[in-house]
């Protein structure tokens, strides 16, 4: 018996966390010295005017999370006997899963005869979620912690994911992305093209000037990659541009057939907060990363 946990970084929302029977950790993001954790301290996310404060000049940061806070989440499973199984966003991301270790070996103390199971996904926001969705429904369908691993572990390369960045101050600002500086587009109108890594790192591995192109150049990476993208799930996501995301998931379409299931994601604001806002990317079935 276990318990299946993600978190908000893997744009899993509360709806779809009832839906599979799985739990999710919030992870925080601060805008002027407040603390603000997703479907904590509010229930459903409002992009428009998350990402409005951020056109508007807001720069939020975001933090780890204490060893505390991980007990919080964790120990009540461990106290009623469950094992725990937790799919999480790329641990080169970010210095929160110290935190999570000092926690579990705390725990592991106190109930030995209790098994933590982690995965990472090597990935963020809508390549986590291609992989969170997956285990979700094996997890809904019976399958034991283990053969939930083993299966992650065959097709953590078969997702991919571009995006592209369209106010450089944001990713300039968190140093997560390696190959761009905030001055690269500016005036220039650049558009960096950016990918999750097999080592879960975001890099820039192409550029485009203007939106127009840089959709162009998403379809065009899909297409380089791509493995059955008709036939398995394809997300498309944005930090506050649906027009955008309608325009990409349009041709996407025109190329792969208007029947395919696609769906259009909000990014969750504490990844938004690196991001910042108008950027538009997409996570499909691939040959590799």
């Amino acid at each position: 018996m276990y318990t299946f946990f993600t978190d908000t970084d893997c744009d899993i929302t509360p709806a779809i966390a009832s839906e599979y029977g799985i739990k999710i950790i919030s992870m925080p993001y601060t805008i002027d010295d407040k603390d603000t954790y997703p479907y904590v301290d509010f229930e459903t996310f409002e992009p428009e005017p998350f990402y409005e404060l951020l056109r508007k000049g807001a720069l939020p940061k975001t933090s780890a999370l204490s060893p505390e806070t991980y007990i919080k989440y964790f120990e009540p499973e461990f106290a009623a006997g469950r094992d725990i199984l937790y799919v999480h966003f790329s641990e080169a991301m970010s210095g929160t899963y110290n935190s999570m270790y000092l926690a579990i070996e705390e725990l592991k103390a106190k109930y030995p005869d209790r098994k933590f199971y982690h995965f990472d996904t090597k990935g963020i926001t809508i390549l986590s979620m291609q992989l969170v969705l997956d285990a979700a429904q094996w997890y809904k369908d019976g399958m034991e912690a283990e053969d939930i691993l083993k299966k992650l572990e065959e097709n953590v390369y078969n997702y991919s994911v571009y995006f592209y960045a369209d106010n450089l101050k944001f990713f300039g600002r968190s140093g997560r992305v390696s190959g761009i500086t905030a001055a690269m587009g500016g005036l220039l109108g650049i558009k960096p093209i950016i990918y999750m890594s097999k080592e879960g790192k975001m890099e820039s591995i192409d550029k485009a000037i203007g939106k127009k192109k840089a959709i162009a150049k998403l379809l065009d990476h899909m297409e380089q990659v791509g493995d059955d993208i008709a036939n398995n799930r394809i997300l498309v996501a944005s930090t506050g541009c649906t027009p955008l995301a309608n325009e990409l998931v349009a041709e996407i379409k025109k190329k792969y057939g208007e029947n395919i299931d696609i769906r259009i994601i909000d990014i969750n604001p504490t990844i938004g907060s690196h991001c910042g806002p108008d950027c538009t990317g997409v996570a499909f079935h691939s040959k590799t990363r």
